[in-house]
C-alpha cells in the first residue's frame, strides 16, 4: 500500500518530479523558499527521509547529494488511485461513482488512456489494427476489436 506524501513531502516531490533532473538540498531549498520561511535543515531532512523511504535516489556529488525520483508522479497517482480502489467493496460502483465526479475533459484523457493502454487488446495472433478510428463513440472495444452493440435508442 503506497502512503500519500505529506504536504512539505509533496511540495518538495513536485519540484522534483518537475525538475526531471538531479538537484541538491540548495535548489529545493531556494525554490521552496520563494513560497515560505523554511530552513536547510528541514529541506535536508525531508529529502534524507524520502530517499530512506525509497521515493528517491541520490548521489554523492562533492560535500553534497544530488536526488532523483525513483518513479514518476503518474506512477504515484496510479498507485494511490489503485490503493483507494482496492477497498471498495464494490469496486465496479466505486468506478462508476468516479466517473460521475471527472470533468468532461477527464473522461475524454481516460478514453485516450485506454486507447493507449491497449486495455482490449487484439487477439492472439493477429496484428493490431493501426487504422485511426474515426467513429464517434465511447473508445471502448471487446476482446475481439470491435464496439460493443448496445440497446438501440
Amino acid at each position: 500500500m503506497v502512503r500519500q506524501l505529506g504536504e512539505l513531502e509533496n511540495d518538495i516531490m513536485t519540484r522534483v518530479w518537475q525538475w526531471n533532473r538531479p538537484v541538491t538540498v540548495r535548489e529545493v531549498l531556494v525554490d521552496l523558499q520563494s513560497e515560505r520561511d523554511i530552513a536547510y535543515t528541514t529541506v535536508m531532512t525531508v529529502l534524507d527521509k524520502l530517499y530512506r523511504k525509497g521515493w528517491l535516489r541520490r548521489e554523492q556529488a562533492g560535500r553534497a547529494y544530488r536526488y532523483e525520483p525513483v518513479s514518476s508522479r503518474e506512477a504515484y497517482t496510479a498507485a494511490l488511485m489503485n490503493d483507494a480502489w482496492a477497498t471498495s467493496d464494490n469496486p465496479a460502483a466505486a468506478l462508476v461513482h468516479f466517473f460521475g465526479l471527472m470533468s468532461p475533459e477527464q473522461r475524454e484523457a481516460l478514453r485516450d488512456a485506454l486507447r493507449v493502454s491497449a486495455v482490449f487488446p487484439a487477439p492472439t495472433g493477429t496484428a493490431p489494427d493501426t487504422t485511426p478510428d474515426t467513429t464517434p463513440d465511447s473508445g471502448i472495444r471487446d476482446e475481439t476489436g470491435e464496439t460493443p452493440q448496445g440497446p438501440t435508442r
